[in-house]
């Protein structure tokens, strides 16, 4: 199992301590200390797509000008950005053998999860 995020990001910490405290072994993978690759991102999008992967709340996206937002409209123009800024990515991605199991962290989500 791989948990995806930035260590320092409230919802990473809140999706760890949940893995934690549960005895689920997962290895951390941090964007800001190993990037993110093309070939990740594009698995990603094939599995959920881009308006589940984008993180359209906070302030990376926010300072993002009305037309760049406008501009993205599927996979491939959400990937460019993506690549561009990772932060934009929604955290963390949970993912069990290769497959996106959770975006985000909902403790309800993380308790139904079939582990």
């Amino acid at each position: 199992m791989k948990l995806y995020g930035i260590p320092n990001c409230g919802t990473v910490k809140k999706a760890r301590t949940w893995l934690d405290e549960h005895d689920i072994n997962y290895e951390f993978y941090d964007f800001k200390k190993h990037g993110v690759t093309e070939d990740l991102l594009s698995g990603w999008l094939k599995q959920i797509g881009w308006q589940q992967l984008l993180k359209k709340t906070g302030p990376t996206w926010g300072q993002l000008s009305d037309k760049v937002k406008a501009t993205i409209k599927d996979n491939e123009t959400a990937l460019t950005l993506m690549l561009e800024k990772p932060n934009v990515i929604k955290r963390p991605v949970l993912e069990n053998n290769g497959k996106v199991i959770a975006t985000g962290f909902n403790i309800i989500d993380y308790d139904n999860l079939k582990l």
